[in-house]
């Protein structure tokens, strides 16, 4: 039977964000011009990391790391949602949802364990020996880091993945969001979800709040470090060294803290669909601008390289 129910849906449909043709032409073209800004503020931020000498610290390699991962995470979700928002077919196959699922998992999960390996770059070198830094902090460590990170997103965004597509889904089959997403399939599958929800949580609460913990040890470990500075300029310029870190680590472990461990009885689908917006692409477009705006060394290759393609 189980077989059976398998075969029955082969394919999944969005439900509409509204039925009115205006409001929904509106949503079209804010998020378009939200998605636009996101790529190329991400990019702008991957290319002057990556090409200009005086950013080759290992603070900047983290940094493009995770750019790159928000054009990727968000461009799992959002072209197909501006698609649907004006197409009559809101259709998606069963392995389009699966893969897309699959993207969205990994890369949310990668930069939760980015983010750990950032704040570890800010506090034991940068903070507590920032005269060893470059010695410790060498190339090498910072690829480890790297690999350990998109490794684990790998093996996680495959284990999410086999324990929600193997259930059977035998209709209905509307998706109650803009995108493949946990809650909304596992309310589809018709059979008993609480072991794939269990296993799904734990997965959830292993690589979300451990790299949140890690990045709490690290930041009180560096406020304590601060509160020892005797001068005020000292404090605020060595806190300056990982506030835009932590701006970006407040957003994006807030909303997905929310999003995803609440408690199931206060799930809402409209409240999701825009809580899921504002993780898919107002917190990536923010991204650029919190580190570009907070960060002297980042405006100013910024400069240097908008001024090279004025005068070549």
């Amino acid at each position: 039977m189980a077989s059976k129910n398998h075969t029955v849906v082969t394919q999944f449909f969005f439900v509409a964000f509204s039925n009115i043709l205006e409001l929904r032409v509106s949503l079209f073209f804010l998020v378009l011009l939200l998605y636009l800004i996101t790529m190329v503020g991400n990019v702008l931020i991957i290319m002057i990391t990556v090409v200009d000498p005086a950013l080759q610290s290992p603070m900047y390699f983290f940094l493009w790391n995770l750019e790159f991962l928000k054009i990727g995470y968000t461009s799992s979700t959002i072209p197909k949602m501006l698609v649907n928002l004006f197409s009559e077919d809101k259709s998606i196959s069963f392995l389009g949802c699966a893969t897309q699922m699959y993207f969205f998992s990994f890369l949310g999960i990668t930069e939760c364990c980015l983010l750990a390996a950032m704040a570890y770059d800010c506090h034991p070198l940068v903070i507590c020996h920032p005269l060893r830094y470059t010695t410790m902090m060498i190339r090498g460590v910072c690829l480890q880091l790297s690999s350990v990170s998109w490794l684990i997103r790998v093996l996680v965004g495959v284990g999410q993945t086999t324990f929600i597509f193997p259930l059977p889904y035998c209709g209905p089959n509307s998706i109650n969001h803009f995108f493949c997403d946990l809650p909304p399939l596992l309310k589809l599958a018709c059979t008993d979800t609480y072991r794939n929800e269990i296993a799904v949580y734990t997965i959830a609460v292993t690589f979300i709040m451990v790299p949140f913990l890690l990045i709490l040890v690290s930041y009180i470990r560096i406020l304590h470090a601060i509160l020892s500075i005797l001068s005020a300029a000292g404090r605020s310029k060595t806190f300056s060294t990982c506030s835009s870190h932590l701006i970006v680590v407040t957003l994006f472990f807030g909303s997905g803290i929310v999003t995803y461990l609440r408690p199931k009885s206060s799930y809402s689908l409209g409240s999701d669909k825009l809580l899921s917006l504002f993780c898919s692409v107002v917190s990536p477009m923010l991204n650029p601008l919190i580190f570009s705006l907070r960060n002297k060394e980042v405006k100013e290759a910024l400069r240097r390289v908008m001024a090279r393609k004025i005068f070549i």
